[in-house]
């Protein structure tokens, strides 16, 4: 019998723990990490279509799931440091080839028939450029978000990251970004009690 291990490979998930060179209060896995930034891609989409009328094509749902795969080749690379990701072109250009085979190699444990869309996820070729400006900005909400929550449990380690995360949004121009941010981020600063007075 012929078994395919992709599914069993992206449970992995929830061993790879992020920010590996920073003293975390609360580690964080890319389960949790990918979970986060979904969501967000999911609402960034929709503020997109339905509070700022942004235009162009944007596939929420696409956007979404293309979000649930877009850092499951770390999987099998790791969660390289930002800071060592992006030190350089060539740096950068050798991960991004890392991370293409990766892809690669994932959507070849599936059946035949499966490989082709799954790899367009897994690569993020599925998307427009639309649609993958704001799954990128999804991503960065959901480092602001965990270096936001790392601040508020008193760990000055992510001051610098929260800046820079910051920065990198705003540099973005990203409509739907910005009104998050305005709108709905201040929000992660609230109990549950303060979350939820008066709505229930």
């Amino acid at each position: 019998m012929k078994t395919y291990p992709f599914n069993a490979l992206l449970g992995r998930m929830k061993y790879i723990t992020r920010w590996a060179l920073m003293r975390s209060a609360r580690p964080e896995t890319l389960s949790e990490h990918t979970a986060d930034t979904a969501l967000l891609a999911h609402t960034l989409c929709l503020i997109g279509q339905r509070c700022l009328q942004t235009g162009g094509e944007v596939r929420p749902d696409v956007v979404a799931t293309a979000a649930l795969y877009h850092d499951a080749p770390e999987i099998l690379t790791g969660d390289m440091p930002t800071p060592v990701k992006y030190k350089n072109d060539a740096l950068r250009t050798a991960y991004k080839a890392v991370e293409q085979e990766s892809a690669r190699v994932m959507a070849s444990l599936l059946p035949h028939e499966l490989r082709d869309v799954m790899e367009d996820y897994l690569t993020g070729a599925v998307l427009n450029d639309r649609e993958r400006q704001l799954l990128k900005a999804a991503d960065r909400l959901s480092a602001l978000i965990k270096c936001m929550e790392e601040g508020e449990g008193g760990n000055r380690e992510f001051e610098a990251a929260l800046a820079q995360q910051t920065e990198a949004l705003h540099a973005m121009n990203c409509p739907e970004a910005d009104y998050f941010m305005e709108h709905m981020l201040p929000c992660y600063r609230q109990n549950l009690d303060e979350l939820t007075r008066g709505r229930f």
